[in-house]
């Protein structure tokens, strides 16, 4: 080869092996966290769930480590379902990677220091390595005291209509100065319920069924999480909305609903009834959709065809302590009807 042309050969050659160091080196990333895990105190029962996002290129591994006394020769690996499947590890990667560890039934012996680990270092698993050059960490310390003592009221129904009922809690321990008490009903809390006392009670005057629900009563402390007791207030549903009537016109879409009372919430029912016979609804042209949620449910029939869909229908609610049922009639909207004439049944 000529001379100047194996220099230039040379020199290409070389500035190729430059580009291609340089665009590694800009395409490559160490692994760093954008969220790492917070310390907590929990109670024992309790549960917590530490979170961890890494980002790097390529995509880094996180794994999840424990140490009880918090020193470096002392951390051992978390697996998924470990501790008698008290603990769970779901980890994604995409651009980043993401991982959830969560521990259930709190016990102190669950009283720690946890670790996301996370590494994109291709040396990261190497034995010869030491883990303290190849993985990048983030610590959070769990503390779980002894949760407080709390009788309560026993579950119950509601009683005959007429006669009221007491809810009653006692704070009878705790490791931890109480500051106040209030309660909640369905995870919202009661207005003016709140008290410094250690014995706090709930009156449901006259209950009807809306009466019926999960009740709370809550201790805060100055130095531990809150504390709580749950009472069930069960009753049979009772449908207290519901449309009478909806009329419609060809091709529209019906919506007919109900709502109830009572608690356990029920499971919900629609069926339609021909010649006085009650039948399930039959979906096969997918012109029906059944949604339902705790005390409510829709029923809605798109497109609709007056020659088959007009008639009875019946929403039914049913828990562990009655049955109820309602009838709504969908009538064909007649042509000089200048407005939707709906008659409801109920507050929704």
């Amino acid at each position: 080869m000529i001379p100047g042309k194996r220099r230039a050969a040379v020199m290409s050659f070389s500035l190729a092996i430059i580009g291609a160091l340089l665009l590694q080196t800009v395409s490559s990333q160490n692994a760093g966290f954008v969220k790492s895990p917070f310390s907590e105190t929990k109670l024992t029962g309790d549960a917590f769930e530490l979170y961890c996002d890494v980002v790097g290129n390529p995509t880094p591994e996180i794994q999840w480590w424990y140490s009880e006394i918090n020193r470096a020769d002392s951390f051992r690996q978390l697996w998924d379902g470990a501790r008698k499947r008290r603990v769970s590890i779901n980890t994604a990667y995409g651009s980043n990677a993401v991982s959830l560890l969560g521990v259930s039934r709190l016990t102190v012996d669950d009283v720690g220091t946890y670790e996301c680990r996370a590494s994109n270092d291709p040396r990261r698993n190497d034995l010869h390595q030491n883990p303290a050059t190849t993985w990048i960490r983030a610590q959070a310390s769990i503390t779980v005291l002894q949760k407080p003592s709390i009788a309560s009221s026993d579950h119950t129904s509601l009683p005959v209509e007429g006669d009221s009922y007491l809810l009653q809690c006692n704070l009878t321990s705790a490791h931890s100065v109480h500051q106040e008490s209030y309660w909640m009903k369905n995870g919202e809390e009661i207005a003016e319920t709140r008290s410094p006392n250690r014995n706090t009670e709930y009156f449901l005057k006259k209950p009807r069924g809306d009466a019926a629900g999960v009740y709370m009563c809550v201790y805060t402390f100055e130095t531990a999480p809150p504390a709580n007791a749950t009472i069930e207030v069960k009753s049979a549903p009772d449908i207290i909305g519901h449309k009478r009537s909806e009329n419609k016109n060809e091709g529209q879409v019906a919506v007919l609903y109900c709502k109830s009372t009572g608690y356990p919430y029920p499971i919900w029912n629609w069926r339609k009834f021909d010649n006085g016979f009650p039948r399930e609804i039959d979906n096969s042209s997918g012109r029906f959709t059944i949604s339902s949620r705790d005390n409510y449910t829709e029923l809605h029939i798109a497109n609709l065809d007056i020659n088959l869909d007009p008639g009875e229908y019946h929403c039914n609610a049913t828990n562990m302590l009655g049955t109820r049922d309602e009838k709504i009639v969908l009538r064909r909207k007649k042509p000089d009807d200048l407005q939707d004439d709906d008659d409801h049944a109920g507050p929704v």
